[in-house]
Parts: structure tokens; C-alpha cells; sequence
């Protein structure tokens, strides 16, 4: 729970972001700068339930405190300008990192074929041509906070995970954003966070997803109860033992992309 203060301390408006699908604005409430996304400004979907996109996001914020590793920062659900809405603390990302990144494929010396190989440090994802015909290649940082957050993802079934809802912060933190569309109790799984597709998944990994089972069971569970349907916590909880029972990192499935439309 937020302190008292950013519940009900004057929320006021200071720019709509206009890059957002979604009503999505930027606001302070006294001297904390928040992103505020109020229900009545959320757009229809076929298929996520009208009105919810707030809760989801507000849900995958209680789960990432159990989970661990700072995934998703501070967001709860309170009145405001526009009605009751999803707020979030502001996290200004550092601009010279770049942990999701499109990156031209290396010319090969033997073949006329481009190089695919990622630069050290990252993982390889998918590679396509950009609109000059240059082929890139979809990388990303391979490193522990990626990682919590792929397994994050997979727990949560984000359906939305951009390359931008991705903010490297100068202590190296990566928090995730924009959780709207998590959570679905169907398979809807789209990341840019392929790159350790089949690998196992370490022990601190697999305590993380223990912590959820556990939580399901408890407060955590209590949580989530206001603010997800039954059959989608039901879910949650066979995506946690699935997880546990597999120990690895799962692989694209089913029919629907494995990756968001745009990538950023």
C-alpha cells in the first residue's frame, strides 16, 4: 500500500503521453512525478474484458512484490482527475542504455549471407529486414534483471512486452512497465524476451516462482482476488507449477505471434 500521501494528496495533470494506446497522462502528486491511466480513457479489446486494464496493472505490481527484483515500480489504484485510474510512480530511465535494441546484421566475409550473431553480453532473438531492406537482428541484454523479468512474464502471461516498457536505470535496475494486458487466463504470451528460449532456470529463479506459488495461497492471493477474475488466478497458479515442474525458460507456442506488434 502507498503512503497515505499519494492516496489522497492532489493529483494534477502536467502532459498527456501521446504515444500511448491507452488515455496515459503524466501527473504529480505533491512532489512525486506518476504516469496516471484512468479507466474511463482505456480503448476496447476484443479480448480482455472492457474496464480491467487498470487492475491488471495494479495486480502485476502485487505479484512483482512477491516475486522479487524490483520488476514493476510502485502502482496502485486511485481517484483523479478523470476518475479512478492506474498510478504509478515515474522512473526516469537512463538514455545511454539501451538493454532491447535492433542492431544491423555484420556483413559475412566466406557468404553473402549477414552475420547473426549478437554483440557480447546480449542474446540473440529474431532477425528481419527494416523498411530499406537492411537486415537486422532483435537483440537483448543477457543479464539477471532481464532474466526475473522473462520469468516474470511468463507467470504474469504478459501479452505486451515492448522493447520501450523496459527501463534501464542507472543502477542497473530494469523495471516494466505498461502491464495492462497481463494475466488472461488463454495462452497469450508476447515478449521480446526470447533469448533464453529452453535454458534452464537458476535456483534463485526458481525461489521466485516458489514465493508466488506460496502467496497464491496467502495475502498475495487475497490480492489479487479484487482485482482478477477466479479462472485467471486459477491460471496463474498452473503457469507457477508448470514453471516449477519444467525448471526452464518455456518456448513460443500456440497460434498467435510470439512477439508484440510493433517490437518498440
Amino acid at each position: 500500500m502507498p503512503p497515505t500521501d499519494l492516496l489522497s494528496a492532489e493529483l494534477t495533470l502536467t502532459a498527456r503521453i501521446t504515444t500511448a494506446s491507452n488515455a496515459t497522462f503524466l501527473g504529480a502528486i505533491g512532489p512525486s512525478t506518476v504516469v496516471y491511466k484512468p479507466i474511463a480513457g482505456e480503448s476496447p479489446l476484443w479480448d480482455f474484458p472492457h474496464g480491467a486494464l487498470a487492475h491488471r496493472e495494479v495486480a502485476a505490481y502485487a505479484l512483482s512484490q512477491v516475486f522479487g527484483g524490483d520488476v514493476v515500480p510502485r502502482t496502485w489504484l486511485r481517484d483523479g482527475p478523470l476518475g479512478e485510474g492506474m498510478v504509478q510512480l515515474w522512473c526516469e530511465p537512463d538514455p545511454q542504455q539501451h538493454p532491447v535494441d535492433l542492431i544491423a546484421a555484420a556483413p559475412s566475409t566466406e557468404k553473402s549471407t549477414p552475420v547473426h550473431t549478437p554483440p557480447a553480453g546480449f542474446k540473440h532473438v529474431l532477425s528481419g529486414e527494416d523498411e530499406t531492406g537492411r537486415i537486422v537482428n532483435l537483440v537483448h541484454e543477457d543479464g539477471p534483471a532481464l532474466r526475473r523479468m522473462a520469468v516474470f512474464d511468463v507467470i504474469v502471461n504478459n501479452a505486451d512486452r515492448k522493447g520501450n516498457h523496459i527501463l534501464a536505470m542507472a543502477d542497473g535496475i530494469r523495471h516494466g512497465v505498461d502491464h495492462g494486458l497481463t494475466f488472461h487466463h488463454e495462452h497469450k504470451l508476447r515478449t521480446v524476451l526470447w533469448g533464453w528460449l529452453g535454458e534452464n532456470l537458476n535456483d534463485e529463479e526458481l525461489m521466485a516462482v516458489q514465493r508466488v506459488c506460496q502467496g497464491l495461497n496467502g495475502d498475495l492471493g487475497r490480492q489479487l482476488a479484487d482485482l482478477l477474475t477466479a479462472q485467471e488466478l486459477d491460471a496463474v497458479a498452473t503457469r507457477c507449477e508448470i514453471l516449477q515442474n519444467t525448471a526452464r525458460f518455456p518456448a513460443p507456442s500456440g497460434r498467435m505471434p510470439a512477439v508484440p506488434w510493433p517490437l518498440f
